[in-house]
């Protein structure tokens, strides 16, 4: 085949191409695009394939609460104060003023005429059982010092624990008897407990009594801080 025929024929196709109806031409090019796009979608995952290909983020697991202080007013025995940041506020019932770890109290003989408790008085309020602070007595206590914004103080009882020269009872408690006085309307004698001192806020406190005497008052203070010494 020459030249001439060669030239001949590649005339004709571009010739044909040319004459080639619109319609075609497009079809061509969307059947192009459709076979990009098909092979686009095949290649990317869809939602719900992604969704079950990766795990699910796990919520957060939510912050153990810390377990609350140990109730002052739960049941078992009194709870005893250790720290002065940890003295009874108010609305608490009385707690018990640990000797071994904040010391004995600064002891004051100070009782004034006015409405609040003061140290040398004897005053009301209520006392938690010592196995069962859900439990107790509103009784008679003899506040001995303050200390922090509290009353430190001792129970007061008409009860018969120890005999005359004797400051034990059975149980190994210790106490004075510490004569009668108006902070018992039936004139009966007192007891003082010297080994189980308490701390309470004033606000728990009635101030309905009596003033106890300065030598009473010594000889208390110096009954407790034998038992401790």
């Amino acid at each position: 085949m020459g030249l001439k025929d060669s030239l001949i024929r590649l005339a004709g196709a571009v010739v044909s191409d040319m004459l080639r109806p619109p319609s075609q031409t497009k079809k061509s090019s969307r059947s192009t695009s459709s076979r990009s796009k098909a092979s686009t979608a095949a290649a990317r995952p869809s939602a719900h394939s992604r969704s079950a290909a990766e795990p699910t983020p796990s919520a957060p697991r939510a912050a153990t609460p810390k377990q609350s202080e140990e109730s002052a007013t739960g049941t078992g025995p009194t709870l005893t104060v250790r720290a002065r940041s940890r003295f009874p506020g108010p609305g608490d019932i009385p707690m018990v003023y640990d000797v071994s770890a904040l010391g004995l109290p600064t002891f004051t003989y100070a009782p004034r005429e006015d409405d609040k408790p003061d140290p040398g008085e004897i005053v009301w309020t209520w006392v938690p059982y010592e196995e069962d602070r859900s439990q107790g007595k509103d009784r008679p206590v003899l506040v001995l010092a303050e200390d922090s914004g509290r009353l430190i103080f001792a129970q007061l009882t008409s009860k018969d624990n120890v005999q005359p020269g004797v400051r034990q009872d059975r149980h190994g408690n210790s106490w004075l008897d510490i004569g009668s006085g108006p902070w018992d309307s039936r004139g009966r004698p007192s007891e003082v407990r010297l080994d189980r001192l308490l701390c309470v806020h004033p606000s728990q406190v009635r101030r309905e009594g009596a003033r106890l005497n300065a030598t009473r008052f010594t000889e208390v203070v110096g009954a407790i801080t034998e038992v401790y010494r």
